[in-house]
């Protein structure tokens, strides 16, 4: 019939028991390969780890082949020692930084977050503590806007603030949400690393973007139509109903899925 559209998909009658079979499904030493997360990978230092996963994670938009092959020339660039790098590097090292692009994310961007993270390494003792104290005051919203608040506390042009997500403009922040989750979820299968012991998987909230928007919409746990902080709260306020212990673990199905194209309307 013209104009009209045919739902292909086949809604699951259990949502628990399809996400925990979607999960299962992709959460494996499989998922490494071709996602972000295969960088940190790279490293066994916790600092490296850390260093690695965040500058990736702020650079996590658009094709993953673009994100991997632009986060591995950053890497480069820093000698493979990012930790070393960053909090050794005198201004003459720092030129190996220069011309670093990766799409709006510019050397400016570049240069002014390692500045700031070299100083938060050597006198606020690293990403993890910065962000635990703001879990703290706060949970996972009071973490980002910490981290927010001591990032842009040296100097920086106003334009690098798009790269970091702060959720006091409404922003979701899916990708520091991601980095979040990298840091704070079990290694148990050796996909994320669980370094920072003193966050809870149950205060962490989930990475929204349109694919993730749009799968949850479709199964019916987003309600919320913008992709911002109340959606991802939203989003993980319900996911907290199938498992209160770690409810983000359900990004591997939702990512999945989207990737997979499950849903074809």
């Amino acid at each position: 019939m013209s104009g009209a559209f045919f739902i292909l998909y086949t809604m699951p009658t259990d949502l628990k028991e399809f996400l925990e079979e979607m999960f299962l499904k992709y959460h494996t030493t499989g998922f490494i390969a071709n996602d972000p997360i295969s960088i940190p990978h790279q490293f066994t230092r916790k600092e490296d780890i850390e260093i690695s996963g965040f500058l990736t994670a702020i650079m996590s938009w658009g094709q993953r082949k673009m994100i991997i092959k632009k986060s591995i020339e950053l890497m480069d660039r820093m000698d493979n020692q990012p930790y070393a790098f960053i909090t050794q590097s005198n201004e003459n090292d720092l030129k190996q930084l220069r011309g670093f692009n990766y799409r709006t994310f510019n050397e400016t961007d570049c240069l002014s977050i390692v500045n700031a993270l070299k100083m938060i390494y050597l006198h606020e003792n690293g990403l993890e503590n910065i962000i635990t104290n703001g879990f703290q005051e706060n949970g996972a919203f009071g973490g980002l806007v910490h981290l927010n608040e001591r990032i842009f506390n040296y100097p920086h042009l106003n334009r690098t603030r798009k790269h970091i997500a702060n959720p006091v403009a409404g922003s979701a922040a899916k990708r520091l949400n991601m980095f979040l989750r990298w840091m704070v979820r079990s290694n148990e299968k050796g996909v994320d690393f669980g370094l920072w012991k003193q966050i809870s998987t149950s205060a962490l909230i989930c990475p929204l973007d349109v694919h993730v928007g749009n799968v949850t919409r479709k199964l019916g746990i987003l309600k919320r139509t913008t992709n911002d902080w109340k959606a991802a709260v939203e989003l993980t306020n319900n996911l907290r109903l199938y498992d209160p212990i770690d409810p983000i673990k359900y990004d591997y199905a939702l990512f999945g899925l989207g990737i997979d194209n499950y849903f074809k309307v």
